[in-house]
């Protein structure tokens, strides 16, 4: 039962991890470590404003503006990748 319980939390440790790398990624997809040179404090300030932003009063008008425009960007890299097989 304890071997269970280790491979349960390795299993989910492993399935946390997988989505923290994937988080950074779209910070570094979206040009964000490069256009901050990788400043921490200033990343992380950027995150706090969104957060803010989320949680006022224009919190769904934002969310629905960048999710559409999140859609856009990947919309467009799929449609550049599929063209890109293709060739």
């Amino acid at each position: 039962m304890a071997r269970n319980d280790i491979r349960t939390w390795q299993v989910e440790r492993r399935k946390r991890t997988r989505h923290l790398i994937e988080l950074g990624s779209l910070l570094a997809k979206a040009g964000i470590v490069h256009l901050t040179n990788d400043d921490r404090a200033t990343i992380y300030g950027a995150m706090l404003w969104i957060a803010a932003k989320l949680q006022s009063h224009e919190g769904e008008h934002a969310r629905d503006l960048w999710a559409a425009k999140g859609r856009q960007a990947f919309d467009a890299e799929r449609g550049e990748a599929d063209k890109n097989q293709r060739t």
